[in-house]
């Protein structure tokens, strides 16, 4: 169960000691120059502070499950509990704060500047012979055309669908799992948009999203989305129509080399292939950020090798991963010196 914030003050001040560090070879397990100070709060178990001889106060939180942490005298300590995870925020001069390794702004400057040159690539270099028949695609894949005679090649309609299916996985790896502290963007709208643009609407996420992962409150998986998201009946249907598509074009044998064609003269079949291969590449890193938000990679990290497999390896870890963690209330304990 998680508290509720609350914020403990504790005071450093004390006389300065020797400045050398006792040879740890000759310690003994009594405390001499500790000296005890508790505090306890009506809803919190007693926490102990320890002032030793470098002006150092260690904060004993065993009993809360958390470890130990220290602060010094002349600066403040932060200790931040979010479902489960415990950082140290220095105050002073300058320190940094915890709570999760934060992304390096470059990586989002790179990304951004990735996403801008396929952009660029795509309206600008892509091939576009047949822009008549790429309209015609769409109309007869989308089924606003009857039939009229004209056999679709199985691998472009394998392809079309699959795509679908990619924004359905890539929804259930983001949510939760790829909703950031950090951030008050939502993600919601740049999935919803993956339906219509695929990893060319994702890619603007990416690059504004910052670690951590996001708590999950347990009522959370009782309303929609999740509880649509997390259902192994969903997995396994995304997984096993994912799995059928597949089959279907790898059976349409002579079907290959006309889409091949159809790649190096119309830019709706170069884009959505491209489409394709980007979506694959960036799903092995959310497979593992998603492990890492529930916890799970030790026992699960065998899956990992297989994400490389295009839509089959992400969605086979979406039907075996476990249930995230959840949290009633996150809770921030501060301890500060004066």
């Amino acid at each position: 169960m998680i508290l509720a914030s609350s914020t403990i003050s504790v005071s450093c001040n004390h006389t300065p000691f020797s400045s050398q560090y006792p040879n740890p070879k000759t310690l003994k397990p009594q405390r001499p120059n500790l000296a005890p100070t508790t505090v306890s709060e009506p809803h919190l178990k007693p926490l102990t502070f320890y002032h030793n001889t470098q002006g150092r106060i260690f904060v004993s939180l065993k009993k809360l499950g958390l470890g130990t942490v220290s602060c010094n005298g002349s600066k403040s300590a932060q200790i931040v509990e979010k479902g489960g995870e415990v950082s140290e925020e220095e105050g002073g001069d300058g320190g940094k704060g915890g709570g999760g390794e934060e992304r390096d702004w470059s990586t989002s400057v790179l990304l951004f500047v990735f996403w801008g040159a396929v952009l660029f690539y795509v309206f600008n270099f892509a091939p576009n012979q047949t822009p008549l028949r790429d309209l015609y695609f769409v109309q007869k894949l989308s089924n606003l055309k009857g039939d009229d005679g004209f056999r679709m090649n199985q691998v472009l309609v394998s392809l079309w669908y699959i795509m679908g299916l990619w924004s359905v996985v890539y929804s259930m790896l983001l949510l939760p799992g790829g909703r950031s502290t950090k951030s008050n963007i939502p993600v919601w709208p740049f999935l919803v948009l993956s339906f219509f643009g695929g990893a060319y609407a994702l890619l603007p996420y990416f690059i504004l999203w910052k670690p951590p992962s996001a708590a999950v409150e347990e009522a959370e998986l009782r309303r929609w989305p999740l509880n649509f998201l997390e259902s192994k009946i969903t997995a396994g249907v995304v997984a096993a129509a994912g799995l059928g598509l597949i089959i279907y074009a790898g059976l349409a044998i002579g079907d290959w080399k006309e889409f091949y064609q159809y790649t190096r003269e119309s830019k709706l079949v170069h884009a959505t292939t491209l489409d394709f291969t980007l979506l694959s590449t960036f799903a092995p890193f959310w497979v593992y950020n998603d492990m890492t938000a529930r916890k799970c990679y030790d026992k699960y990290s065998w899956i990992f090798p297989f994400c490389v497999i295009p839509f089959l390896g992400p969605a086979l870890y979406i039907f075996l991963r476990p249930s995230p963690s959840t949290v009633e209330t996150p809770v921030d304990t501060t301890v500060k010196s004066d």
